[in-house]
């Protein structure tokens, strides 16, 4: 039985990731990452950012005011109806920066502490990608109509394509270097698609077949986890736990297990 609620939330989420990413598409100059500014294009950027989570959370408190939100922007407020948003407005900045196509609007519902609805819209690659607890993945494209995602079949870890990205922070990239060197061998090979979010989305879609990073937050992850999770893949952190700023896993059943057990022994969550 279709939940009301549910439905609503994901209206609404799909609403707000459409009007934020049309707002970044069409707001971003096209010499961005060029352009001698009174401010730095990283400024720019970050004032984009924050124009599209007001814009998500101003809609959200328009049409749902009582409930709770949590913004990478800062947007925090406790609520009061056992529902809170979880957002992230732009998700691969540094992709948005060059110009480059992968980075998206990410939109998560919570009840009462469960991830239920997740919406992630990739605008450059004309993609939305959406989930309802229970009622497994979808995405709309170039191609008709909205399409039901299924990750890959399993294969063989050494013939795993693997997804990662790396840390601001020198010295921890420096260990996640390591990590990735180690790992290399290991796979038939590793992308780095710079947002979280649409490289948990691509393994929904059978694009991957895993993917791990370290220092997430709650908003990277909460919608492109529920979505790789109802398109069949297995989502966590270090071994027995949840994804966290630790370490966050996902993988097709059969690539999952190995890849985070290659993970711990190589010490993935720690410098």
């Amino acid at each position: 039985m279709t939940d009301p609620l549910l439905q609503d939330l994901l209206a609404l989420a799909q609403e707000a990731a459409r009007r934020a990413g049309a707002l970044l598409r069409d707001g971003r100059p096209a010499d961005l990452a060029v352009a001698a500014t009174k401010s730095s294009p990283i400024d720019v950027v970050t004032e984009m950012d924050i124009a599209a989570e007001k814009l998500i959370t101003g809609l959200i408190a328009e049409r749902r005011p009582d409930d709770g939100i949590l913004g990478e922007e800062g947007a925090a407020t406790e609520g009061t109806s056992g529902v809170r948003w979880v957002i992230d407005p732009l998700d691969g900045t540094v992709n948005y920066l060059y110009g480059l196509p992968t980075w998206s609007v990410s939109i998560a519902a919570e009840r009462d502490g469960e991830t239920v609805v997740g919406v992630v819209a990739a605008p450059m690659r004309g993609e939305t990608f959406h989930a309802v607890l229970g009622g497994g993945a979808w995405a709309t494209g170039a191609w008709d109509g909205e399409r039901r995602l299924a990750c890959r079949p399993a294969p063989p870890l050494d013939q795993a394509l693997v997804s990662t990205g790396f840390n601001y922070v020198a010295e921890v990239r420096a260990h996640q270097a390591e990590v990735a060197q180690r790992l290399i061998p290991l796979l038939r090979d590793i992308r780095r698609g710079g947002s979280a979010a649409v490289d948990l989305c691509d393994l929904a879609a059978g694009r991957l077949d895993g993917y791990y990073e370290r220092g997430l937050h709650a908003w990277d992850v909460a919608a492109g986890d529920l979505i790789a999770r109802e398109a069949g893949a297995l989502t966590g952190g270090r071994p027995g736990e949840r994804p966290s700023g630790d370490l966050t896993v996902a993988g097709t059943p059969g690539v999952f297990e190995p890849l985070q057990g290659l993970l711990e022994d190589f010490g993935a969550w720690h410098d």
